[in-house]
């Protein structure tokens, strides 16, 4: 049986630290994006649809917490439909806003999902 895999990035902008902590088991994945330190935040899953689905999007719910709602549930649909898998993403804010944060935590997201690619076979032309 494989273990979860764990990942930590992060990136600076602005004179701000922005983390990343990546856990992906193999039904799940959880995501903690915080701003200068590693803290829980508010906190979203979201279950990706089916493929008998119409919809390409997964549903989502808020946990835990009220501040950065739009954020971690669109991140969490994100993660969810990427993956396929249930996802849950924390979104932690100190002195910044969503609307600032965003660009920044989505590059965040990119990094820490990016070592599945490396993982594949290259495709044949």
């Amino acid at each position: 049986m494989e273990r979860a895999n764990v990942i930590k990035e992060e990136l600076t902008e602005k004179e701000t630290k922005f983390l990343a902590v990546y856990v992906e088991a193999k039904n799940s994945c959880l995501i903690l994006l915080s701003e200068s330190e590693d803290k829980l935040g508010t906190l979203a899953i979201a279950v990706p649809k089916s493929n008998d689905s119409m919809g390409l999007m997964a549903s989502s719910s808020i946990l835990v917490g009220n501040q950065n709602e739009i954020s971690a549930r669109m991140f969490a649909e994100y993660v969810a439909t990427k993956k396929g898998k249930i996802a849950m993403v924390s979104v932690y804010l100190d002195k910044l806003t969503e609307m600032d944060a965003q660009a920044y935590f989505k590059k965040l997201i990119e990094k820490v999902l990016a070592p599945e690619k490396k993982e594949k076979a290259p495709e044949k032309v």
